[in-house]
């Protein structure tokens, strides 16, 4: 048995203990239930669930939920597909997320490892402002395998934004110059002329050249 600060009061029957909770006006909690014998607790049940919730939302405060990302590779990746995966684990890591960056060898591409080495090598040099290798990349098996990791966030570089197709032309950047006696040319973009109206009636009106007589 337990008491209201902590105290160990020894070992008391369930009839004691009920009794000597009611008395102080609080509730018997049992705290290690598979403990020989069973651990209780005088205490106040509700003030006793906030502090547990309380602990319990501290310790996850303290705990990092990390997401893995895979990004799978080719020793012959073509150099464009390469600039897209590399865009895809830059926008994860950003995310804070880590990425398993894997190269996998089909065939005879078995024969020229080193190959395989290479590009896994290029990635993480492109990547080197966004994230870090967690180790030198392996060859297990029939692949290369490699953990990055995000830098902090003062430490890394921000993702370049990409802007929409949908957007028009721009126009060009207007100059001044506000120093006396320099001239300012500026150009303006001639506006579409107005269509001449067209005549109305015939084109080729028949009766043009004919004379009436009155």
């Amino acid at each position: 048995m337990v008491g209201t600060e902590g105290k160990q009061l020894g070992i008391l029957t369930l009839g004691d203990a009920l009794a000597l909770a009611r008395a102080n006006g609080t509730d018997l909690v049992e705290i290690a239930p598979n403990a020989a014998p069973p651990v209780c607790r005088i205490v106040d049940y509700g003030k006793f669930r906030y502090e547990l919730a309380k602990r319990e939302k501290e310790s996850r405060k303290h705990q990092h939920a990390t997401k893995v990302k895979e990004v799978q590779l080719s020793p012959k990746i073509d150099p464009h597909d390469l600039s897209v995966k590399l865009g895809h684990a830059i926008g994860f890591l950003c995310e804070d997320m880590k990425v398993k960056v894997t190269l996998k060898f089909r065939g005879r591409e078995m024969a020229h490892r080193e190959f395989g080495f290479e590009v896994v090598q290029k990635f993480l040099t492109d990547i080197a402002a966004y994230g870090h290798p967690d180790f030198e990349p392996k060859l297990i098996g029939r692949g290369i395998n490699v953990m990055i990791s995000p830098l902090p966030r003062d430490q890394r570089a921000k993702a370049a934004r990409q802007t929409g197709s949908g957007e028009g032309p721009l126009s060009p950047p207007r100059v001044e110059d506000n120093r006396p006696g320099i001239p300012v040319t500026v150009e303006r973009t001639p506006r579409p002329q107005p269509k001449e109206p067209k005549p109305s009636g015939f084109i080729n009106n028949p009766f043009a050249e004919l004379e009436i007589n009155r």
